[in-house]
């Protein structure tokens, strides 16, 4: 797993803080549950629970999984009264089926393998009730790929509780697994006029077009039921919006 989420997991709630607006994503997010009249939602990669803060503040039945347990218990923290779970999206263990699951923060960008995308999306299925929605972001290849290409290397910077910190990316194409690429980045704190490095972090992700997407949710018995083109911090992104079909 990502060092990202574990040992760099203060460093992601700070610099995550500014790259996302959560009010913004929770209203996103809470418009699509809320046009097929969802009532309970499992938000799968609830990090360190700032979404997860506004569903329970706004009286959504609510809760949180994630594969990484710094990250929850900063979560459990920051919401006390929130149910959080550890667990892995390959590998669900629900015991009563879902209204609905979304998976947020590009997290199916994780799985890397075909096995692995097929394995999530069977949990999901299995995990959900007859007619249950699923809805999950992805880094979109037919754009990120070409941007890559001309620039591997991608500077972010952000300001969170007056300090200033910066991650520099590199990605580097493998194209093992369909589009998928080799991440390092490297973080940074600035430190009166110098910058400080705190960590690194290095994954594989792959990314996918909206056609690959579409045949994986076939496959696993899901219906599309939307697919919304959206701009979001550093690359473009779909939104995808898949019904359990049971017959």
């Amino acid at each position: 797993m990502s060092n990202l989420y574990n040992r760099l997991a203060k460093v992601y709630e700070a610099m995550y803080q500014s790259f996302i607006d959560y009010e913004q994503e929770y209203q996103f997010y809470n418009k699509i549950l809320t046009a097929y009249r969802i009532n309970n939602v499992l938000e799968i990669s609830c990090g360190t629970g700032n979404l997860a803060n506004y569903f329970i503040r706004n009286k959504m039945g609510y809760c949180g999984l994630d594969i990484s347990e710094p990250m929850l218990a900063i979560a459990q923290k920051k919401n006390p009264n929130g149910k959080f779970i550890q667990g892995d999206m390959r590998h669900l263990q629900i015991n009563s089926p879902l209204e609905s699951i979304i998976v947020t923060g590009r997290t199916l960008n994780y799985l890397v393998e075909d096995t692995e995308v097929t394995s999530a999306f069977h949990s999901f299925f299995n995990s959900l009730m007859d007619k249950g929605i699923l809805c999950f972001d992805f880094i979109d290849a037919d754009e990120f790929i070409p941007a890559i290409r001309e620039n591997s290397n991608v500077i972010h910077e952000a300001i969170y509780d007056n300090t200033t910190y910066k991650r520099i990316s590199t990605w580097n194409l493998r194209l093992k697994n369909g589009w998928d690429l080799d991440w390092r980045s490297d973080y940074y704190k600035k430190n009166a006029n110098s910058w400080v490095k705190i960590g690194s972090d290095q994954a594989n992700v792959r990314t996918f077009t909206l056609n690959e997407i579409e045949d994986f949710l076939k496959m696993s018995g899901f219906h599309l039921k939307d697919s919304v083109k959206r701009d979001t911090y550093a690359f473009s992104t779909y939104v995808v919006v898949a019904e359990k079909v049971t017959n």
